[in-house]
């Protein structure tokens, strides 16, 4: 089963093997908890959101039609729930208590010290601080490659808002870069 197409796989689980699941999973499970960190940073949160992921997809396999490829659909899984944390997340936020300065405990200081960062771990805090729409794009197209079109069936929206999300994702993502490397080297 381990060289078996997806669409085997499924054929497999819908028949009533229900251990074939396992394959799916080992096969995408570091892509989705790649998408989930890069949509979350490195939280506690990647592994329930991870479990959900595989127990939603399990649930849903008999509505795949097989119009996506699964790996599309389960990154599509991967980005709602994400987005679902991320809500919750603010709404947390919106009821908790604020620092003595007035900032909240939770939320991402650019004047942070960075020191310690390296390029990549800047990056994904600088992605981390995009606003959800504009982060989802980045994330699916520069960090894990889907195309304009990908991208649109996975989200539900046309392509040129795909791009449009992108470029200014791009762009505020360069501000917040450019922000924390002048803090970092002192300017």
């Amino acid at each position: 089963m381990v060289n078996w197409k997806d669409e085997e796989i499924i054929a497999s689980i819908l028949e009533g093997n229900t251990q074939a699941f396992r394959f799916i999973v080992e096969r995408y499970e570091s892509r989705v908890a790649t998408v989930i960190r890069n949509m979350l940073g490195n939280t506690v949160e990647v592994d329930d959101v991870g479990q959900e992921v595989f127990v939603r997809l399990y649930k849903s396999l008999s509505k795949f039609k097989g119009d996506s490829k699964l790996s599309t659909y389960i990154t599509r899984i991967a980005v709602n729930l994400s987005l679902n944390e991320i809500k919750k997340r603010k709404r947390k936020r919106f009821f908790s208590f604020s620092k003595s300065d007035g900032t909240e405990w939770d939320q991402p200081d650019p004047k942070s010290d960075i020191r310690d960062y390296d390029t990549k771990e800047l990056v994904n805090r600088g992605i981390r601080m995009l606003k959800p729409d504009y982060r989802t794009v980045v994330v699916l197209r520069m960090i894990e490659g889907y195309s304009v079109k990908e991208t649109a069936e996975m989200l539900g929206i046309p392509s040129g808002t795909v791009l449009s999300r992108q470029a200014r994702g791009t762009e505020q993502l360069k501000n917040i870069l450019k922000t924390k490397l002048s803090y970092r080297h002192g300017e």
